[in-house]
């Protein structure tokens, strides 16, 4: 991989928390988000026409409220919930099935507020991503992980190690 890539992986920013949009947003507001963020680093085979990457659709979205992986909009709209559990959603479907991640967004919860778990999914996922592009151990300042910091570090190395083959796959095609 040459370092151009690397340098783009280290310019992923998930909107933490308190960056998310303080009003809720309509359907294509949220996919617009989500998309503009994600899709230049995380690549799937799409089957439109113009050969676009597209990480998420107002269908999908749909999908994931009918699975009941994201809350029913309130009149329409999205709120920071929804839109946080849609971060986390596109980035563990590279690896895991909606079952999973369902389970995965319930044990994360579980013990923490949504925020909380959220930015640390945000944080831990953008540092795995660098130390696998970079090819560096992704080393936990904490010591001893507990049970829920190590399935966390687990599940976002895979993601990671599976967006890492997917550029690579991308660059030699191109």
């Amino acid at each position: 991989m040459n370092f151009e890539n690397i340098t783009k992986i280290s310019d992923l920013h998930i909107p933490r928390w308190n960056e998310l949009p303080s009003v809720n947003l309509y359907l294509e507001q949220v996919v617009d988000l989500v998309d503009s963020t994600l899709a230049p680093y995380i690549f799937f085979n799409s089957n439109n026409k113009k050969d676009e990457n597209i990480v998420l659709s107002k269908t999908m979205i749909n999908n994931y409220v009918k699975h009941n992986l994201i809350e029913a909009p309130i009149k329409k709209k999205y709120g920071k919930n929804q839109i946080a559990k849609l971060f986390a959603i596109c980035v563990l479907k590279q690896v895991y099935s909606m079952n999973d991640i369902k389970n995965l967004i319930e044990i994360a919860t579980k013990n923490s507020n949504i925020e909380t778990a959220y930015n640390s999914f945000c944080q831990q996922f953008q540092k795995a991503l660098k130390c696998t592009f970079e090819k560096k151990d992704f080393i936990d300042s904490n010591s001893a992980l507990d049970y829920n910091k190590y399935l966390l570090k687990s599940v976002l190395l895979s993601c990671s190690y599976k967006i890492y083959t997917q550029n690579i796959l991308k660059n030699n095609n191109n």
